[in-house]
């Protein structure tokens, strides 16, 4: 869930090639399925129930536009977890993205309904999502944007061996927040509840 008390800024991480994929499985009952045709709406709704839209019909349109224009590509690149009633309940996408002349792949839309967090879902997710890309890509450097408001996310994202990158115009972003990004994350991260 994005918390939206604390201000955003854009974070941009990346993963070098040649990292160790973590494994982490689903838990019993649960399933990966690749998108299908009419999955968009369920893409959607996980998507909106993490406000990463504002409504459905906001991510239904943002998804249309961007992913469905290569439609064999988002049949591979657009992973789903489904819960033991068959629902899609999860969501994420290796997708790619031009800096410069340069293409690389980008984790894109990481969700879990917020009913179903805490299960280890993200975890086995990322998992997948990475094997994904080193089958599709190859062995090969991944991006992804976030922001402060998912400072939970960054904290599983450097599990998986992403760092908080000062590489400057990446995709669309400048990466000029870099410094104020990282400074806000430490007062963040320093309230966190000790383990």
């Amino acid at each position: 869930m994005l918390d939206k008390s604390v201000p955003f800024l854009n974070i941009l991480m990346c993963r070098p090639a040649g990292t160790p994929i973590p494994q982490y499985a689903l838990p019993e009952g649960y399933s990966f399925s690749m998108f299908a045709p009419g999955d968009e709406k369920e893409w959607a709704e996980i998507e909106a129930s993490v406000l990463e839209f504002p409504r459905g019909v906001d991510a239904l349109v943002h998804f249309q536009h961007r992913f469905l224009y290569a439609p064999q590509e988002v049949a591979r690149r657009c992973l789903f977890i489904q819960n033991p009633a068959g629902e899609k309940i999860a969501t994420a996408t290796i997708w790619w993205e031009y800096s410069g002349k340069r293409r690389d792949p980008w984790v894109s839309y990481v969700a879990v309904k917020p009913d179903y967090q805490g299960l280890g879902l993200s975890k086995a997710l990322l998992s997948r999502l990475l094997e994904l890309s080193a089958e599709i890509e190859g062995d090969r450097k991944v991006y992804l944007h976030t922001q402060t408001w998912s400072h939970r996310a960054v904290k599983l994202y450097e599990k998986f061996g992403f760092y908080i990158t000062k590489e400057p115009n990446l995709f669309k972003y400048a990466n000029n927040q870099y410094e104020e990004a990282t400074a806000l994350l430490a007062e963040i991260y320093s309230r966190y509840p000790a383990r």
